[in-house]
């Protein structure tokens, strides 16, 4: 029994091993493995392989027009982010002046809108000179509504001039919003019962 033991701690130890024989045909020796840094000639099938990882290990970033939208990104139809606000201060600024006022001042935030940004795109321009046109339209139909009511001097005819106030209101709001709904959506939106008094 103690013999057959020793027989196997006779055997060959991992130093005396040797390296196992390569295949017939193998010309590399004992050369390194090529360097994955530098190009390798493309395979027989004429396809390239795939470019190393960089030294870092990031990946590079996708080319340009594969980010998605974010903040900093003009939204569809308009030029920027900017010219979108400022559309929107317009038709709903107009409603919110028309609702506050009683159909008066309903003017106010387009003529802001149009003179902060009127000059620097066609697209900021377009938006705020519709709801300037119509908000104002309805203002002074409002304002002459007022008057002639308050100068009626026949019940009847003051009744009907104060009725033109509400209904200028209840337009410009109603209308303001559609507007500014359709901005939202990058739209532009054509108020009906408007003078073109601005270009």
């Amino acid at each position: 029994m103690a013999r057959r033991y020793r027989g196997l701690a006779d055997g060959p130890t991992v130093t005396g091993m040797t390296e196992p024989p390569r295949p017939p045909g193998d010309s590399t020796g004992g050369a390194p493995p090529p360097d994955p840094t530098t190009p390798q000639p493309p395979p027989s099938g004429g396809y390239a392989p795939p470019p190393p990882p960089p030294p870092g290990g990031y990946a590079p970033p996708p080319p340009s027009g594969a980010y998605p939208p974010g903040p900093g990104f003009a939204p569809p139809g308009y030029a920027s982010s900017d010219d979108k606000t400022w559309a929107l201060i317009a038709h709903f600024g107009g409603a919110l002046g028309m609702f506050i006022s009683g159909g008066v001042l309903g003017f106010v935030a387009p003529l802001i809108a149009y003179l902060v940004k009127g000059q620097q795109s066609p697209t900021a321009r377009s938006h705020p000179v519709a709801a300037l046109n119509f908000q104002l339209t309805w203002s002074i139909i409002s304002v002459v509504g007022y008057v002639l009511g308050a100068c009626g001097s026949l019940v009847i005819v003051g009744a009907v001039f104060f009725l033109v106030p509400l209904a200028a209101t209840v337009l410009g709001v109603v209308f303001g919003i559609i507007a500014g709904v359709k901005a939202n959506d990058g739209q532009p939106y054509r108020y009906p019962m408007s003078i073109n008094m601005i270009k």
